[in-house]
């Protein structure tokens, strides 16, 4: 197990962002040469095929990578831990940005206004607001154990928040359509449905990439945080 590990941490990066970027070039290439536009809205609703995929397989998986990690964090105080956590956090806020800038353009088109105070995006809007005051907050405090703490806690907490905007349209209704629950027109072409499952692929391994370089990063900080510190308790070097 200790060498398989080893072998997943030497080569799996080098194997792991080659497919993403051949996955994400070649989702791009389907979603808008192979998948037909949809009646109604032309060309814009192909937006979806990025917009929904940015939502649960980058913004939801990267704030549940951030809760796992930070809870593991307040139970063990591990540092791997806590740059996962922080690792997560900051691909939930890129990728809900994501979210966030493809919607109104989108929305524009469907509703014809960019902006609603629709449960569901005023829901999200809530989640990712929470986890930019977590980077925010790890960016520029101390990386002491106090900080790490206060934001590991912030991270469980926003996790709460998360089945409340899956389900937001199905409890307080709202102008968001329910295409992948079985209202709002769904996917009436098989190539829409293969579309939307690449962008979901595609998400989802650049996810576990973006991930896994920010919590490496992290780490190596920790670590250098740790021997500076050890180096000027020694006298090695002056503060």
């Amino acid at each position: 197990m200790r060498l398989l590990g080893l072998l997943i941490r030497r080569f799996g990066f080098a194997a792991l962002w080659p497919i993403t970027t051949i996955l994400l070039i070649g989702t791009i290439h389907y979603v808008f040469y192979v998948v037909p536009e949809e009646a109604t809205m032309g060309i814009v609703q192909k937006i979806f095929y990025f917009h929904v995929p940015a939502a649960v397989s980058g913004m939801y998986l990267g704030a549940t990578i951030c809760f796992f990690g930070s809870a593991f964090y307040l139970a063990r105080g591990s540092v791997r831990a806590d740059a996962i956590a922080r690792a997560g956090a900051e691909v939930a806020v890129t990728t809900g940005m994501m979210v966030m800038i493809s919607g109104p353009l989108w929305g524009v088109k469907a509703w014809g206004h960019y902006w609603t105070w629709d449960a569901q995006l005023t829901t999200f809007l809530l989640s990712l607001l929470i986890y930019v005051a977590y980077v925010v907050l790890r960016a520029f405090t101390g990386g002491g154990e106090a900080e790490r703490k206060f934001a590991a806690a912030l991270g469980v907490l926003g996790a709460a928040n998360l089945p409340i905007i899956h389900f937001a349209v199905t409890k307080w209704g709202g102008t968001h359509p329910e295409v992948m629950r079985g209202k709002g027109g769904g996917l009436t072409d098989p190539r829409m449905g293969v579309g939307i499952l690449l962008g979901f692929l595609s998400f989802t391994l650049l996810t576990a990439l973006l991930t896994w370089v920010r919590s490496r990063q992290h780490m190596a900080e920790a670590l250098l945080e740790e021997v500076e510190h050890e180096a000027l308790e020694a006298g090695v070097i002056e503060d």
